[in-house]
């Protein structure tokens, strides 16, 4: 734009000749005439100014992608994008990006941006489509209860449901330890129940919390012969935070050393009195192992769940929550959902948390094909676009689109927040951590089979920060352990913890290579204990001191020039020069010091032994008397254990 003409300025800004001419003048440069000609450099920051000031404005019909962005601006997608990237927002050609951020790129091609029906209608329409609405009270219909089974661990829980189902799954668990959130049903009397089996680790307290979330009634699992355990108290805590009415199924009663009513008085002093003292909570004395009364707690449920009056309404579009979610090799990603309202149909368009997609299929509790599921029903669905989290509430929408655009706006969501958490720190954050104690991070990378256990292991190595250390999980994903997750470790100095899973061949190597640290576990105790470890590496040396020997003083020497010197003799040990030495009186340490001078008669030495006698001199202290300890001591670093 060399030697541009204002007629020309003014026919791209689609202007006329006097605006330019005006706005050269704001800006204090001066033109004789129309004919005029001014520099490349001041024609562009007026045509700029023109085009920002009366820029033309364009609609864009449909979804902000990058695609429809360019059509509009009139630009090549590659170069929308490039512009996308140096805004700091990375998009591919039909990726949605934000009405902020297209309106800025707009800005800087000239154009005022404009979506049909505007960017905040479009939210909240499909606000409105993602709203679980209120059901009419005649539309409601009777449900099956959903019960969850809670307790300490190695109390029975999965004993129990194996009894009410006739199953076997303790066998096949790493450790005997319920390690995923699972889900069964069982019918008794014709009617249905539905069970989720909750791990009893104190590890997976989030894990428990989501299943007292989604769960109509609690079991508490209590063995006669062991009593109240803390993982007893916090899953009486979740199922009261959750208000949720719970039954204790005394087990193992079959045992020499079970105590019904020991049981019975702790629960008591945790605030729960059982019907057989006079109090509402049911209690049933079972035996998991000898199938005992196993139809009596059942009944105990039904008889709750008619007291509760638990209701849906089957005809709408399905609502529910995720109970577990892992990645398949064959099919992808699969999710366990509870249906909580509404029928799940085969075909049915759905959101869950950051995943969407179409439900390719349904597999019910006892692995066979359904077409649908209604309320109080736990299905696995295949045919998401990636593995959601444990937690995450799922619906069912009316079409494809809107469930793929509610995804890419949580996912565009997602990516900023990571964005922002991952930014690399300045010199100014660098200060001001270092004003505040230095607090060092232990940065983990975790992988594991299914997403309930990367939260519960990532739960359980953050509660192991201290003021000193802090334990820092930068990433927590499904799957194998793979090249982008090394690469991952090996850029911000982490180590990989793999929970029931192995690393690919590729990731292997790369580790060797990038001398990463790869960690695999069955049980989650094992992982916990190497994680200490690791930080008692990180944490600053504690010094501690090392008696080496005493000394009594005998005598006291007043020495011009010198001050006061002691004649001692060393009743145990080593004394050695340039130690360091308490002085003790009457058994209290009058002073610490160094030693100036350590002498043999008129000779000085480097140690003397026990036995031997020694002149000794005090570095900055004379006020020594006979009958004085002296003790001698280093101090060395030793590595400190949580």
């Amino acid at each position: 734009m060399a030697n541009t003409r204002i007629n020309q300025i003014a026919k791209e800004a689609k202007v006329s000749n006097k605006e330019v001419i005006a706005k050269l003048a704001e800006l204090g440069i001066e033109v004789e005439d129309e004919k005029a000609e001014i520099d490349e450099e001041d024609a562009q920051l007026v045509l700029d100014l023109l085009k920002e000031e009366n820029g033309e404005t364009i609609s864009i019909d449909g979804p902000l992608t990058v695609q429809n962005l360019a059509d509009a601006v009139g630009k090549s997608v590659s170069e929308v994008i490039m512009e996308l990237m140096k805004m700091g927002t990375m998009a591919t050609i039909n990726q949605e990006v934000t009405f902020e951020v297209a309106s800025l790129l707009a800005q800087k091609y000239g154009f005022n941006l404009e979506v049909a029906g505007s960017d905040e209608d479009v939210e909240e329409e499909l606000e409105k489509l993602m709203q679980i609405q209120e059901d009419k009270e005649e539309d409601l219909k009777p449900r099956p209860p959903v019960v969850t089974v809670m307790g300490h661990v190695d109390h029975g829980k999965t004993s129990l449901l194996d009894a009410i189902r006739n199953t076997r799954v303790t066998s096949s668990e790493a450790g005997g330890i319920t390690q995923h959130i699972g889900a069964s049903e069982v019918s008794i009397n014709g009617q249905k129940i539905v069970f989720l089996d909750t791990p009893g680790h104190e590890a997976f307290t989030s894990m428990r919390a989501r299943g007292a979330q989604v769960t109509d009634i609690a079991i508490l699992v209590v063995a006669a012969d062991d009593g109240i355990m803390p993982q007893t108290i916090e899953a009486i805590n979740h199922a009261n935070a959750a208000g949720v009415p719970l039954i204790v199924a005394i087990n193992k009663i079959d045992k020499p050393g079970a105590n019904p009513d020991k049981v019975k008085k702790e629960l008591a002093d945790e605030g729960l009195l059982v019907e057989d003292w006079g109090g509402s909570v049911i209690s049933v004395e079972v035996s998991a192992k000898k199938n005992q009364n196993i139809d009596t707690l059942l009944e105990m449920v039904l008889l709750v769940a008619e007291m509760e009056e638990l209701r849906a309404n089957p005809n709408k579009r399905a609502v529910g929550t995720v109970i577990e979610a892992q990645l398949d090799k064959a099919r992808g990603p699969v999710a366990t959902v509870l249906v909580q309202g509404g029928t799940l149909k085969v075909g049915d368009p759905i959101v869950a948390g950051v995943a969407s997609g179409k439900v390719r299929a349904m597999i019910n509790a006892k692995g066979k094909r359904v077409k649908q599921a209604g309320p109080s029903t736990a299905v696995e669905i295949l045919g998401l676009s990636e593995v959601p989290l444990g937690g995450d509430q799922f619906v069912a929408v009316p079409t494809d689109k809107i469930a793929r655009s509610v995804s890419e706006k949580r996912q565009l969501i997602q990516r900023e927040e990571m964005l922002k958490s991952s930014q690399r720190m300045s010199l100014d954050d660098l200060f001001n951590q270092m004003n505040e104690g230095q607090v060092k991070d232990l940065n983990v990378v975790i992988k594991a089979d299914v997403q309930g256990s990367v939260q519960a292991v990532k739960q359980s190595l953050e509660k192991l920060s201290t003021e000193e250390v802090s334990v820092r999980v930068i990433h927590g994903g499904v799957g194998a352990i793979n090249e982008s997750d090394v690469l991952l470790a090996a850029a911000s100095n982490a180590i990989i913890i793999g929970f029931n899973v192995r690393p690919v061949s590729g990731a292997e190597s790369l580790a060797d290579k990038e001398s990463v640290d790869i960690r695999t576990y069955t049980i989650i105790y094992k992982a916990i204990e190497d994680i200490q470890a690791a930080m008692s590496g990180l944490l600053d040396p504690e010094l501690r001191d090392e008696d080496t020997g005493k000394a009594e003083i005998r005598e006291v020497y007043k020495i011009s020039g010198v001050g006061a010197v002691a004649g001692c003799y060393v009743t145990s040990g080593k004394i050695y020069r340039n130690c360091k030495v308490r002085i003790v009186r009457d058994g209290i340490i009058i002073q610490e010091c160094e030693l100036l001078a350590l002498k043999r008669f008129k000779d000085d030495v480097k140690e003397v032994n026990n036995g031997y006698e020694c002149g000794m001199s005090f570095v900055n202290y004379n006020d020594i008397k006979v009958g004085d300890i002296v003790e001698a001591y280093v101090q060395k670093e030793v590595k400190r254990e949580l």
